[in-house]
């Protein structure tokens, strides 16, 4: 099938409160076009070389989602130029992000990246550190915190992952209840790619991250 054929595909699966960002690393400049002309116009990479280099090539109305971990020291190569950052996976990661943006006199759309899986090798904070730094996390005036994102482990087993996948939707609900109730802008829920986003359609997600099921296996 071809990508326009995928995408298609795709979104007749997809509610319309759940976004598709097409995770476009290491594919070549030419897919994305052919995934830009089918329609799509969210695409997320996961390198900051080459998130940058992506973002001179390619159309301005493209919004770049920065979905990998995330260095200290390369925020800087992508923090005017992406949409939404997915990834950030602790407080002092945030805080630098913060920084940055305040030299830049922009506020930077971030998701806090949640360890859901059992595996150790995920980033994420933990629901103990999650709590702890929601204070400082709000005081932060140069980003603008949107909502959660997480991966569930990769596993075969249906109820493990959707299991996972409800902890964050919970993990959510009680963060937008208990520290962001009035605010619209904390409504993301960035959880699904490509071998488990019906079941996190199906658990809540607001964004899926698909790759392979558009551009093929890397």
């Amino acid at each position: 099938m071809t990508i326009p054929d995928l995408i298609s595909g795709i979104k007749k699966e997809l509610p319309p409160t759940t976004r598709l960002v097409a995770v476009s690393k290491f594919k070549p400049v030419e897919d994305i076009i052919e995934a830009y002309e089918a329609g799509l116009r969210e695409f997320g990479e996961n390198r900051p070389q080459e998130l940058q280099q992506k973002m001179l090539q390619l159309p301005r109305d493209i919004k770049w989602h920065f979905i990998g971990h995330l260095q200290s020291n390369k925020i800087k190569m992508i923090i005017e130029g992406v949409s939404l950052i997915h990834s950030v996976d602790s407080l002092r990661l945030a805080v630098e992000i913060n920084r940055l943006a305040q030299t830049r006199s922009i506020v930077k759309d971030c998701l806090l990246q949640i360890h859901i899986a059992t595996e150790e090798s995920k980033q994420g904070f933990s629901h103990k550190e999650l709590l702890e730094s929601i204070p400082e996390l709000k005081q932060l005036k140069n980003i603008r915190i949107c909502g959660l994102m997480g991966m569930a482990s990769y596993v075969s087993e249906e109820q493990q992952i959707r299991k996972e996948f409800r902890t964050l939707k919970n993990e959510f609900e009680n963060i937008k209840t208990s520290h962001f109730p009035d605010c619209d802008h904390f409504c993301e829920l960035s959880m699904g790619m490509t071998g488990d986003y019906r079941i996190a359609v199906e658990e809540g997600s607001t964004i899926v991250r698909i790759g392979s099921g558009i551009f093929g296996s890397r």
